[in-house]
């Protein structure tokens, strides 16, 4: 006798709880990957100077570049004993939140150091930050809802002039 098959689970969905697709989550990780390995570069060639404005940029650039490699890449930090604690802490955060950190992150360095390098060095920094500001912002919605919610509105908006035209007359 065979077992009574139970009915297949549905698909899991292409989003996960905040929105976001799967292949944009990995494009961020990407991002904030590419963005601290152009932080740890650039910081490094920025410290070789006697300007001590441009070597406290590329410190701080070099601290960017390993909070984003323990926040979005933490196989790179497999030493790091906390390395999977604040990764797992930062995956709890909203996009908003870490869209407001790396920015913040991002532009620090070039606030303290207005040169070129900081600002390659960080752009991609900073993009990272806009990727994760984008997906804060939700999916774009289709243009029939759109239609729909606007012809709506107007209608509520002519109920409206009428039932006041109508109390004026009265």
């Amino acid at each position: 006798m065979s077992a009574p098959e139970e009915p297949a689970a549905p698909a899991a969905p292409a989003e996960d709880e905040e929105g976001i697709t799967w292949w944009y989550r990995w494009l961020c990780r990407l991002a904030g990957l590419l963005g601290g390995l152009s932080c740890a570069s650039a910081g490094l060639f920025n410290c070789i100077t006697v300007h001590p404005l441009n070597i406290a940029a590329g410190v701080w650039m070099m601290l960017n570049a390993f909070i984003l490699f323990l926040c979005e890449a933490p196989f790179c930090c497999q030493f790091v004993e906390f390395a999977n604690a604040v990764s797992a802490r930062a995956d709890k955060l909203r996009p908003w939140q870490k869209a407001f950190f790396y920015c913040g992150m991002a532009v620090f360095p070039v606030i303290l150091s207005l040169t070129l390098t900081t600002l390659l060095g960080n752009a991609i920094a900073f993009a990272t930050g806009v990727l994760y500001g984008l997906s804060a912002l939700g999916k774009k919605g289709d243009a029939i809802s759109y239609a729909r919610m606007q012809q709506l509105q107007k209608q509520s908006n002519a109920e409206g002039l009428t039932g006041t035209l109508e109390g004026q007359v009265v």
